[in-house]
């Protein structure tokens, strides 16, 4: 385990960070807190699914996802920009897009333009055929997903005991079910033609939990798709500097992140609080 703080703080022009779910049990909100303050952002786009409403519950909400958002509004107040782009296991808060106080904002999409070249950041369920038709099936998929997290982490406790590698039920899932994989082909082709009709160089997506930094070329042009991954499987988020965008890996980062501990005495908050805090903090109504 990462023990040691980073004293140096890496200067990043743009992240991106999507699908936390937090409020969840295969959420790594602590990882993610010690990589917040491993860097120095001018802008914080959350592309979807930070807090995971569709799984909320009272009786689990741990120190650490409450750090996470507390770090985040600590930021805000430091003058960060931060922009929370809805998805949809946060949908609720859709009926707040438009909303904005100080460096914080609440969208659907955004539009960035960096370096003379434009960015178009959305989640992407929109493009879930489940989600438009069928939202009770993608809900059950959710918490059937959650469970198996849950087993995973049971499995990889005991491979860790046997000195034996981690695994990952859901990415074995997902590479060898060839459903999943046309649905992952088929999900980053559409926004990559539809970037390209609307003249965009760059499309950062989420939704689909698959970490991605490649070119897309079709007849009528070509784009750079990019997904920020996730903070349940694989502790991934997109950075923009020095001109070009990068693809931060947790598990691949050689510094020594600062893993920030618990309180024991408060492990499960209760979460019902937390949107009574964010309502206080912001004044939030809906449109």
């Amino acid at each position: 385990m990462k023990q040691l703080k980073t004293a140096f703080k890496r200067p990043v022009e743009v992240v991106v960070i999507s699908d936390v779910h937090l409020g969840t049990y295969g959420c790594h909100a602590r990882e993610l807190l010690a990589y917040l303050k491993s860097i120095k952002p001018k802008k914080i786009i959350l592309n979807g699914d930070i807090i995971d409403v569709w799984q909320f519950s009272k009786n689990y909400w741990p120190v650490a996802h409450m750090q996470v958002i507390k770090y985040l509004l600590g930021l805000i107040s430091k003058g960060v920009k931060v922009t929370y782009i809805t998805g949809n296991h946060d949908e609720m808060l859709r009926k707040f897009v438009g909303f904005k106080v100080s460096g914080f904002d609440i969208k659907n999409k955004v539009v960035l333009e960096l370096d003379g070249r434009k960015a178009w950041i959305f989640h992407g369920d929109v493009f879930d055929v489940t989600m438009q038709h069928s939202k009770w099936l993608a809900r059950l998929g959710a918490h059937g997903y959650d469970l198996l997290i849950l087993l995973n982490r049971l499995v990889n406790f005991v491979c860790l005991k046997l000195n034996r590698n981690k695994i990952s039920f859901s990415k074995k899932i997902k590479n060898r079910v060839k459903s999943a994989v046309k649905f992952i082909n088929d999900f980053e082709q559409i926004c990559a033609e539809l970037a390209i009709e609307n003249h965009y160089q760059y499309v950062v997506c989420g939704h689909i939990h698959q970490p991605e930094i490649r070119e897309i070329t079709t007849p009528k042009g070509h784009v750079t798709y990019l997904n920020a991954g996730d903070w349940v499987e694989n502790l991934t988020a997109l950075e923009y500097y020095n001109g070009k965008w990068h693809l931060y890996k947790y598990h691949e980062d050689t510094t020594q992140l600062q893993i920030f501990p618990e309180d024991a005495a408060s492990e499960n908050l209760d979460a019902s609080a937390l949107f009574l805090n964010l309502v206080t903090e912001f004044n939030l109504k809906p449109n």
